[in-house]
C-alpha cells in the first residue's frame, strides 16, 4: 500500500467537516496541497479553489476538478433532561447509529455516545431500528451543565478512527468523499512532473451532501471549459443487486450517461487504455447524484466527466475504499489533463449523426 496516501486519507477522514462546517478540512488542504498549487481562493459559501497554472499561451483554457469535502453528520435539535436529541445533516443510516461514539461541538467539544431506551421494556420492539428522533446522546454531564454549554444547532460528528484492512483497503468515516479528495492530490502531484497547457482548478466543494451547493456556485464562478468530478459509487457486497458491476480494488468507475459528455468520457477511456489503468463503467441514465449534475448546466454548459471510486457501506461509519483505486484515479486525471490542447475543444461540439461508442 502507498504509505503516503494511506496516512493522508487517515488524517482527512478524522477531520470534522459536516456539510456547511468544512473549515477545518479547508485549512488542512491549504497546508498539504501547497507544494503543488500556485494560488488558493476561498469561496463565500465554503469552497476551496486550488489553482495550478498551465504553460500554454494566455488566455489559457480551464479544467475544473471537483471533489466534495463535506461529510454527513448531525445537529442538536433539543436538550431533554441533560440528554441531547439530534437530527441528521445529510442522509444518516440510522441502523449504524446506536452505540456510536460522537463529538458534540458545543462551547467546547464534548465526547458522547448515541443511545436509546434499553430493550428490557415490554413495549420496546427490538426488531425495529429506532428512528433518529428516538435516539439520545449522553455526554456524561449533569443536566444544568449540558444546558449551559450545548445549544440547539450545535454540530455533531461520529468518531471513527480510520483503519487499514488487509489487501490495501481503508475503512472509516467520511471516505465519501475524502477518498476522492486524495485522488485530486495525486493528480496535482503527478502534474508537477508533467507539462500541461491548461490551468487546473482543483475545487474542494462544500455541501454536496445537502444539495451540491458548492459545485453550483464554483462552476458559475470559474466558468471552466471542461470539468472532471470524482465521487464514490456502490461496490459489490452481498445483498446488492447483481446488476451492479462495480468492484472495489478493480479500478476507477467511468460514468456513462446524459450527465456526462460523450467526448470527455471516451477520452478518459482512451487515456486509461493507453496507461493500462483498469477501468470499470457504470450506466447512469439520469441524475448522477453527484456534483457533475449541476456543473454540467452551469452558465452555457460545461462538458463534464465523472469518475467514481467503488465504496462499500456508503453513509455509515465503516465506509471502505481501495488505495490503489484512489491512486489510479489521480494518475488518470493527470494524464488526461496533460494531453489537453486547443484542438480538443473543437471535438466537444456535438455534430449531427454523432454515434461514437464510449
Amino acid at each position: 500500500m502507498n504509505k503516503e496516501l494511506s496516512e493522508l486519507l487517515q488524517e482527512l477522514s478524522q477531520i470534522p467537516g459536516v456539510s456547511g462546517y468544512e473549515h477545518a478540512v479547508r485549512s488542512f488542504l491549504r497546508e498539504r496541497y501547497a507544494p503543488y498549487v500556485d494560488e488558493f481562493v476561498e469561496g463565500r459559501v465554503g469552497n476551496l479553489i486550488m489553482i495550478k497554472q498551465g504553460n500554454g499561451s494566455e488566455p489559457r483554457r480551464k479544467v475544473m476538478i471537483a471533489t466534495h469535502i463535506d461529510e454527513i453528520g448531525g445537529m442538536v435539535s433539543d436538550i431533554e433532561q441533560g440528554f441531547i436529541r439530534f437530527s441528521g445533516i445529510g442522509y444518516l443510516d440510522r441502523r449504524h447509529l446506536i452505540g456510536q461514539e460522537v463529538t458534540v461541538f458545543g462551547r467546547q467539544p464534548y465526547h458522547g455516545v448515541v443511545a436509546s431506551r434499553p430493550p428490557h421494556f415490554k413495549d420496546e420492539d427490538i426488531s425495529e431500528y429506532p428512528k433518529i428522533a428516538d435516539y439520545i446522546i449522553d455526554v456524561g454531564l449533569p443536566a444544568d451543565v449540558v444546558a449551559e454549554n450545548v445549544r440547539v444547532g450545535d454540530v455533531i460528528v461520529v468518531n471513527k478512527e480510520a483503519i487499514e484492512l488487509t489487501g490495501g483497503i481503508m475503512n472509516g468515516k467520511a471516505m465519501d468523499n475524502r477518498s476522492s479528495v486524495v485522488s485530486s492530490y495525486i493528480c496535482l502531484q503527478t502534474l508537477s512532473r508533467l507539462q500541461h497547457e491548461w490551468d487546473v482548478y482543483a475545487v474542494a466543494t462544500c455541501q454536496e451532501e445537502v444539495g451540491t451547493i458548492g459545485a453550483e456556485t464554483t462552476a458559475y464562478r470559474i466558468e471552466p471549459d471542461i470539468a472532471l468530478v470524482v465521487d464514490v459509487t456502490f461496490s459489490k457486497v452481498p445483498g446488492i443487486s447483481e446488476n451492479n458491476p462495480c468492484e472495489i480494488d478493480k479500478g476507477p468507475v467511468l460514468g456513462i450517461g446524459p450527465n456526462m459528455h460523450p467526448v470527455v468520457t471516451k477520452y478518459l477511456k482512451d487515456i486509461a487504455t493507453h496507461l493500462e489503468i483498469p477501468l470499470q463503467s457504470e450506466i447512469i441514465s439520469g441524475h448522477s447524484g453527484t456534483d457533475a449534475w449541476y456543473i454540467q448546466v452551469s452558465r452555457h454548459g460545461v462538458p463534464t466527466g465523472l469518475l467514481s471510486l467503488p465504496s462499500r457501506y456508503m453513509h455509515t461509519p465503516i465506509e471502505s475504499v481501495s488505495i490503489k483505486d484512489i491512486e489510479r484515479t489521480g494518475r488518470l486525471m493527470a494524464h488526461f489533463i496533460s494531453s489537453l490542447d486547443e484542438s480538443f475543444v473543437d471535438t466537444l461540439i456535438p455534430k449531427d449523426g454523432f454515434e461514437e461508442e464510449v
